[in-house]
């Protein structure tokens, strides 16, 4: 359970050439950096309280920064909170009927009630859901070969 540093260092990568190639003005990306610093600063405050990982500090501000200030940005924390809910309650449940003993090591570390909740499977789909609604991502989904 474990978000490496390069993945989140390519997320933001990501967005600053996404938005020096869409024209963005500096204001623009000066808010959105703003934005994902100050998710970052709250994210590790969670951290250092014991309720998040770090990895997951540090997606939920790289996600920040492609998202900036706005509604997006509050349906991504709305979604995350939702699915990763849903996550673990079906987590927990599964806990209960089934042992960590299936010999595949990654199934028995979650089955294991001593783990932790891998909170990022959540923030990813809270991310991929927001973004692919986004009204700035539509040029880039008609690149993907999206409508």
């Amino acid at each position: 359970m474990t978000i490496p540093n390069r993945l989140v260092a390519a997320l933001g990568a990501g967005f600053l050439a996404f938005a020096l190639l869409s024209g963005w003005s500096a204001p623009a990306i000066g808010l959105h950096l703003v934005v994902g610093l100050a998710a970052l600063a709250i994210t590790f405050g969670f951290f250092s309280a014991g309720w998040m990982g770090g990895g997951d500090a540090k997606l939920v501000a790289a996600t920040a920064l492609w998202l900036g200030p706005g509604p997006d940005l509050m349906r991504y924390t709305v979604l995350a909170s939702i699915f990763g809910g849903i996550l673990t309650a079906l987590l927990l449940v599964v806990r209960l009927v089934l042992s960590p003993t299936t010999g595949f090591a990654s199934a028995d570390r979650l089955l294991d009630r001593a783990s932790g909740i891998p909170y990022g499977v959540a923030l990813g789909a809270a991310g991929m859901v927001v973004f692919l609604e986004a009204d700035w991502s539509i040029p880039l989904r008609a690149l993907l070969g999206g409508s």
